[in-house]
């Protein structure tokens, strides 16, 4: 007996997902502490395990839910917009907490720190090398996502998967281009507020450009296996605006901790 279906909403089927995506953080959790006291990664690598084959195949039931079943009806699309929508403002939130740290630290700094900013022995990054490098790979990546954009919605399928990949590539060598910077930094995470706030600012950035670029790389494949339609692209729209996101948060990082900070 077949139910009908008198609403365009997506009632989710049971999914054993969530439960082993809960398991895999616990298995994470527990493995950083067994690491840290019993220097041993294997409760880790098992958690690590688990959440890649989670996500992947949790992926894959969305997709095939919005691609291929026809569940993702407007209203249901409506409904995902919003959720990226409070999702990015929650890591504009995140990342507002990074930016009072280093202004609250730089603005009125203590005698412990010399009275000075930065602090007294730190030697601070040179804002017009790899940095503006940086600014200018993102800056180009924001207009290559845009222009996949376009070419969706155009119906251009070889320039979108030009593009995209374009956007991906960029991506990965901004990557490249800050874990050298890191390398070649005269300070470290342990020098005090600046060297912590340098750090944990750039490097959680830098830990969204690794998930964007991730994003845009199953978009990618999704494109390529025919998957986004001029009408029907909402996956890539949420990794574009992502990106978007990524960008402005190294702009004001660009300016307030590489420039201004020195």
């Amino acid at each position: 007996m077949t139910h009908h279906q008198s609403h365009p909403y997506h009632m989710v089927d049971p999914s054993p997902w969530p439960l082993t995506g809960a398991t895999a953080a616990l298995f994470m959790v527990l493995g950083l502490a067994v690491w840290f006291h019993f220097n041993s990664m294997l409760l880790l690598a098992f958690g690590g395990t688990l959440l890649l084959l989670t996500v992947v195949q949790w992926w894959r039931d969305v997709i095939r839910e919005g691609t291929f079943q026809g569940h993702h009806t407007p209203p249901v699309q409506k409904g995902l917009r919003y959720g990226m929508i409070l999702f990015i403002a929650s890591e504009v939130l995140f990342f507002m907490g990074f930016f009072w740290a280093f202004y609250h630290a730089s603005l009125a700094p203590t005698p412990e720190l010399g009275g000075t900013w930065p602090p007294t022995g730190i030697v601070p990054l040179d804002p017009f090398e790899v940095p503006l490098l940086n600014t200018a790979v993102l800056l180009a990546s924001g207009v290559t996502v845009t222009w996949t954009h376009h070419s969706i919605m155009e119906g251009k399928r070889k320039q979108a998967i030009q593009s995209l990949t374009m956007t991906i590539i960029l991506g990965l060598y901004f990557t490249l281009l800050q874990a050298m910077e890191y390398c070649e930094a005269p300070f470290t995470i342990a020098d005090g507020v600046y060297g912590t706030t340098f750090f944990v600012a750039t490097g959680f950035h830098g830990l969204h450009v690794i998930i964007g670029s991730t994003f845009l790389a199953v978009c990618l494949l999704r494109q390529i296996r025919y998957h986004l339609t001029s009408e029907h692209h909402f996956g890539f729209e949420a990794a574009a605006w992502y990106w978007h996101f990524v960008d402005v948060v190294w702009l004001f990082l660009y300016v307030s901790i590489y420039w201004w900070g020195t």
